[in-house]
């Protein structure tokens, strides 16, 4: 696995200072960047100022509600954005034409965590496998921290959307239970602070299958968008962990 980033001094701007931002700005100091503007709630004129308009790259970790309005206002800043925010996909048509027909740059991520998209690599790899036995039924479980607004989570999403890509006998995922045999239940817990922790089960009358990726603090999902960033440097269009890793 290669990634090719940018290590020289960047400047970064962080729209979202709350606990994710704190942990990227941590990162990308260390890794000899500067963080030139911090956007937090009620502070959107600061996409209006000087510091914010000579960022290199602006990452975004805030909410569904905000996240849309965030990209356009960094574009129109002419700033591009690397994003973790999930819960707002319906409008990606937009910021996809923005990407394509107005030269704007875009990194979107469900989960930056290096090892979250190792583990989308396996569960893709798996759901061909298990294609060709039938007498395995798929569901899916996911737990994150109280604060988490969507559910299914974005990385829940993602996992569920590689098993319907390479399962036939599933057309769609639901939240929570399902007698349909061609739905993928997720079933979704809120406790306390737990960071993230999916698991997706394969079980038939004899056996189960289970592959879990469980995350033990917020420092990988920061990294992850730090080498996203430094990746982003000097790129146009729309691009992914896939564009990055090359392993997906």
């Amino acid at each position: 696995m290669l990634i090719h980033t940018n290590r020289k001094n960047m400047k970064i701007a962080l729209i979202g200072y709350g606990k994710m931002g704190h942990e990227i700005e941590k990162i990308a100091l260390e890794r000899g960047h500067e963080v030139v503007c911090t956007i937090d709630m009620n502070e959107e004129e600061k996409f209006n100022s000087p510091a914010f308009r000579s960022a290199d790259v602006a990452i975004e970790f805030t909410s569904p509600a905000s996240a849309l309005q965030n990209y356009r206002r960094a574009f129109a800043a002419d700033v591009p954005v690397v994003s973790g925010t999930t819960g707002w996909l319906e409008h990606l048509p937009e910021i996809r034409e923005a990407c394509d027909k107005e030269g704007k740059t875009f990194f979107y991520a469900s989960n930056f965590s290096l090892g979250v998209n190792i583990f989308f690599a396996l569960n893709n790899h798996l759901a061909k496998i298990m294609n060709q036995f039938p007498g395995y039924d798929v569901r899916m479980e996911e737990t994150h921290h109280m604060h988490k607004l969507d559910a299914p989570s974005g990385t829940a999403i993602t996992l569920a959307e590689g098993i319907l890509a390479h399962i036939g006998r599933k057309d769609k995922w639901v939240l929570d239970k399902t007698d349909k045999v061609d739905e993928l239940p997720i079933k979704t817990f809120r406790e306390g602070e737990v960071p993230g922790i999916h698991t997706v089960i394969y079980e038939s009358e004899a056996d189960s299958i289970r592959i879990t990726h469980d995350a033990k603090n917020r420092k990988g999902f920061a990294l992850g968008a730090v080498l996203a960033a430094e990746f982003t440097k000097g790129k146009k269009g729309f691009l992914g962990m896939s564009d990055m890793l090359g392993i997906l």
